[in-house]
């Protein structure tokens, strides 16, 4: 697919930031994430100013310390609501056990939009200048000190988070839970639409030699829908109903068939996506008009409102579900029906321990990540990509990539 051109976003030469974020829009948990994580490295960009003093430090926000190069290391920053800004944000200087990676592909997630256009997503406010961007992928330019794990050329995929390793979530394994968790384009912590940034090697994943980057960058949101199917316990033979046919239902479903799924029903309400949803083999129903099939599984990737109640309604006894949309507004259940048939409904906070098998079941061919990438955009073009993805009926997922832009 062709790479859009368009125009090029407004650009500023300066590294002063002003904060535009009205009082009403801070957060005690943003405080909470910036003192927690006053002890990470990995926390994001400081702009050192001519002064001596960054801009970020000034307001408390944890950074990680960047040096000037002759090199720009352009960034598409949002320094308001609604609007992107080309910078220079200066080279990120490496910890003992980081790598600096250099950012090939970007996918443009849900949550991406709504925190250019919303500036919040439940607890988590934007109250400060951001970098957008966690579903990445690129190759390895440098590494720190005590790095064993990648070397300089390794084409890598991004774990967005990172777990502060040693809390009681961490050391059981749960460390997507972790209370210090650092997660990428999550206030208030950068993101991945830069063309270098600094990560913890442990946060790396080779990609073998058939997954492209704009592969790579979808081992994201497989993971989502990977973790969605462990969550709802699939077993192989299994009838499962996948309510939402974006990106990340899209990716459930194909999961959910590698896994071994009897069969995989979607329901949207867009024409455009259950046609890529029998495109890619699946039963597709409209939301409008639904059969009275009944499921085993329901995975809701939705978050529409009454489509958790509406899914659960068609699922068997002992059926389980496991919610990945989450509604705006509180969700009513018909507890005695649930009961009734013993129903269980789980919960779906990212995931844990699931690159190596999105890895593998792209690697395998199992999932095809490349049917559900639309469209292409040039790092001066990030805001043309988000406001697409928010507004354009016809786009399933937006890539972006920072190393095509223009210089500041």
């Amino acid at each position: 697919m062709p790479r859009i051109s368009t125009r090029t976003s407004a650009q500023a030469s300066s590294c002063s930031i002003p904060t535009p974020w009205p009082p009403s829009m801070r957060s005690r948990s943003s405080a909470q994430a910036r003192s927690s994580g006053s002890r990470r490295k990995s926390e994001g960009i400081r702009l050192e100013s001519q002064n001596g003093h960054s801009d970020d430090a000034v307001r408390g926000r944890p950074c990680l310390s960047v040096r000037r190069s002759a090199v720009p290391n352009l960034a598409a920053v949002m320094p308001r609501l609604g609007e992107i800004e080309v910078r220079d944000v200066g080279e990120p200087v490496l910890g003992a056990r980081e790598a600096a990676v250099e950012i090939r592909s970007v996918g443009i997630c849900g949550s991406d939009v709504t925190y250019y256009r919303v500036g919040r997503i439940g607890d988590w406010v934007v109250d400060g200048p951001l970098i957008l961007g966690h579903e990445a992928s690129g190759v390895v330019t440098a590494v720190g000190e005590d790095v064993s794990r990648v070397a300089v050329g390794d084409r890598v995929a991004i774990e967005p988070g990172t777990p502060c390793r040693d809390c009681d979530d961490c050391l059981r394994g749960r460390y997507h839970l972790c209370s210090r968790l650092a997660f990428l384009a999550t206030p208030p912590y950068d993101g991945a639409l830069v063309q270098r940034l600094a990560i913890d090697e442990r946060n790396l994943f080779a990609l073998p030699d058939g997954l492209s980057f704009d592969d790579g960058a979808m081992l994201e949101p497989l993971s989502v829908g990977i973790w969605a199917c462990r969550r709802a316990g699939l077993e192989p033979g299994d009838r499962v109903l996948v309510t939402g046919a974006g990106p990340v239902g899209t990716f459930a479903a194909q999961a959910a068939r590698a896994f071994g799924a009897g069969s995989v029903t979607m329901v949207d309400v867009s024409p455009f996506r259950l046609e890529i949803a029998r495109t890619l083999g699946f039963e597709a129903e409209s939301a409008d008009s639904p059969s009275t099939a009944t499921f085993d599984v329901l995975l809701e990737c939705s978050g529409a409102p009454g489509a958790l109640a509406q899914g659960l309604a068609r699922l068997g006894n002992h059926g389980r579900a496991a919610m990945v949309g989450l509604p705006k507004q509180p969700v009513e259940l018909p507890l005695s029906s649930l009961n009734a048939r013993e129903l269980t409904v789980s919960l779906v906070n990212r995931y844990a321990h699931t690159w190596p098998t999105a890895i593998d079941l792209v690697a395998s061919g199992r999932v095809d990540v490349r049917t559900i990438v639309t469209h292409h955009f040039d790092l001066d073009a990030t805001e043309d990509a988000l406001n697409l993805s928010a507004t354009d009926p016809n786009s399933m997922k937006a890539i972006i990539h920072p190393q095509a832009a223009a210089t500041v």
